[in-house]
C-alpha cells in the first residue's frame, strides 16, 4: 500500500471552533458538499472560501469542531478540497464524524505550536510525520493504520465497505 502524502498551505484557527462555525446553520438547507463549501468557515473567515485551494490544510488549537454533532461540518470542509485538518484535539463527535467521510484528521500539539498561517505543508500519514516547508522543520503525529488509510482513499467508511472506487 503506498503512503498517503497531503500537501497544501495552512489555514489557521484558535480554540474551541464550533460546527457552526465551520457551517453556520444559516446554510444547512443542502447537503451537497460544494454547496456547502461556499460557506465553509464564514464566520471566523470571510475570505476562506475564496482562498482555498485543492489540498490546502486547516491548522487549529484544541478542540475543533465542538458543537453539535452534525455531519454538514466535515462535509463543508472536504468539500472546501481541505486535504486534511491538523489540530491539538478534536471534539470526539466530530472526529468520527470526518474519519466515516474520509477526511483525514491528525492530533498533534507541537505542529499546532510551530506553524503559522500561509505555510507550507507535506503530510505523510503512513509515517505520522508533518513536514513544514516554510519553515523546515518536522513534526510527529500517530502514524494512520493501513485500514484508516484504505478508509481515506476510499472515499470514506461507505465507500469502503462498498469497496473503495
Amino acid at each position: 500500500m503506498s503512503n498517503i502524502k497531503l500537501k497544501g498551505s495552512v489555514f489557521k484557527y484558535g480554540a474551541n471552533v464550533n460546527t457552526d462555525e465551520i457551517i453556520p446553520a444559516r446554510y444547512l438547507t443542502t447537503s451537497d458538499p460544494k454547496e456547502l463549501a461556499k460557506f465553509c468557515m464564514k464566520d471566523i473567515d470571510d475570505t476562506f472560501a475564496e482562498k482555498v485551494k485543492p489540498g490546502d490544510i486547516i491548522v487549529a488549537d484544541k478542540n475543533f469542531g465542538c458543537g453539535s454533532s452534525r455531519e454538514h461540518a466535515p462535509i463543508s470542509i472536504k468539500g472546501a478540497g481541505v486535504s486534511c485538518v491538523i489540530a491539538k484535539s478534536f471534539a470526539r463527535i466530530f472526529f468520527r464524524n470526518c474519519i466515516n467521510i474520509g477526511l483525514p484528521i491528525i492530533e498533534s500539539e507541537e505542529a499546532v505550536d510551530g506553524i503559522s498561517s500561509g505555510d507550507k505543508l507535506e503530510v505523510d500519514l503512513a509515517k505520522g510525520e508533518i513536514i513544514n516547508i516554510t519553515k523546515k522543520e518536522k513534526y510527529k503525529a500517530q502514524p494512520f493504520p493501513e485500514f484508516m488509510q484504505k478508509l481515506i482513499k476510499a472515499g470514506g467508511l461507505l465507500s469502503y465497505i462498498k469497496g473503495g472506487k
